[in-house]
């Protein structure tokens, strides 16, 4: 087609004289774009304008440098910037024979060669599948601001293993028998409410009402993306908890839950890992990191019945792809399930006998 849409912005492409004539109208309507498109086209043939002269196709690490990263660290979390995109960044523009690149040039061929020089380094297939999103995510914006006309396929590789470990009942009661106070709080609020330690972190006393709910709720107010603004209710020992830590600190208003000497004045990620690796060691639980207690809550909750929509909604997931992961329908309630519909899956009740003077009259007609 000759108009199509890239972002919130219409473009039109049409041949003209064996050369591809592509522009950006700069609005996000289509009849306007098709007015466009035929001026252009118009004044092509009265001679008032010829073919412009295209513009330079940046390299992979020229793009990356000027107008990914500027844009991206602007629009998304500092954790997820720091932790994600600059680690996947450095290594994409560390492999020379991707970077120097012109966009206009990438292959298919040469991302799988990208991918098997960072394999062949001893990286896990986990990390080297974070540098191939990365990539596919920098190549989809340069085709939404017209930097690229076709986007190679990027395969991910077999074989990535996500997070799996699901601690035990005992292992939690070992585990936070050896934890301090502060880690055993933390840990109890994550393995009750399926948090995101940095959601947990950042948890104010104005977003904690006691009064809602049976035992009251919090709202997390800063997630990983815009699902992870929800309101969650508090279990009992929750409650319990919270409600000490807010009586023992004067019962303020306002302020961080878990207030720390830190530059951001609350917990951070490092603030706890000396304490996690003690209770480890004394507990003789076998090592995870604390985002495995957020796995093993929403693991205990698929299995519990909730159906992957409600799971979405409290772990704060912007896809109910992720939150399939956790829940696998037992037998029981497929047949469960299918048992509701009655007879109308099956098509019609059971047929009852007729009597026999009706059956006489019925033969008779």
């Amino acid at each position: 087609m000759s108009i199509y849409k890239r972002g919130d912005v219409y473009w039109y492409k049409f041949m003209w004289k064996g050369e591809l004539v592509r522009e950006s109208t700069k609005l996000g309507n289509d009849k306007v774009a098709r007015q466009m498109e035929a001026a252009h086209r118009t004044s092509l043939a009265k001679g008032e304008v010829g073919i412009r002269e295209k513009r330079p196709v940046l390299t992979l690490a020229d793009f990356c440098k000027k107008r990914f990263e500027p844009w991206g660290e602007s629009v998304t979390t500092q954790k997820t910037w720091r932790d994600f995109y600059r680690v996947g960044l450095l290594a994409i523009k560390g492999y020379a024979p991707l970077a120097n690149l012109r966009l206009d040039a990438i292959t298919s061929e040469r991302i799988a060669e990208f991918a098997a020089y960072r394999q062949a380094k001893g990286l896990q297939v986990s990390s080297v599948n974070a540098s191939l999103r990365i990539l596919r995510r920098v190549l989809r914006v340069a085709a939404e601001w017209g930097e690229l006309d076709t986007l190679p396929k990027i395969r991910l590789l077999p074989g990535e293993h996500h997070r799996e470990r699901v601690i035990t009942t005992d292992e939690e009661a070992r585990y936070l028998a050896a934890a301090n106070k502060l880690l055993a709080e933390v840990a109890t609020v994550l393995l009750d409410s399926g948090l995101r330690p940095e959601e947990c972190h950042r948890l104010l006393w104005e977003s904690v009402t006691w009064v809602n709910g049976r035992h009251g709720t919090f709202l997390v107010t800063h997630g990983k993306t815009k699902a992870a603004r929800r309101m969650l209710p508090m279990t009992p020992r929750v409650r319990a908890l919270l409600e000490a830590r807010w009586e023992a600190a004067g019962r303020p208003l306002e302020g961080w839950v878990w207030p720390a000497p830190t530059r951001s004045g609350h917990l951070e990620p490092s603030s706890l890992k000396k304490q996690h690796a003690k209770a480890l060691e004394l507990s003789k639980v076998r090592p995870f990191v604390l985002y495995t207690l957020r796995h093993t809550f929403l693991t205990r909750l698929g299995a519990s019945g909730c159906d992957v929509w409600t799971l979405a909604r409290i772990a704060g997931h912007s896809s109910i792809a992720i939150s399939s992961r956790y829940v696998h329908p037992s037998e029981d309630s497929v047949l469960t399930a299918m048992s509701r519909l009655g007879g109308h899956n099956s098509g019609h009740s059971a047929e009852l006998p007729v009597p026999d003077d009706r059956r006489e009259a019925l033969l008779s007609v």
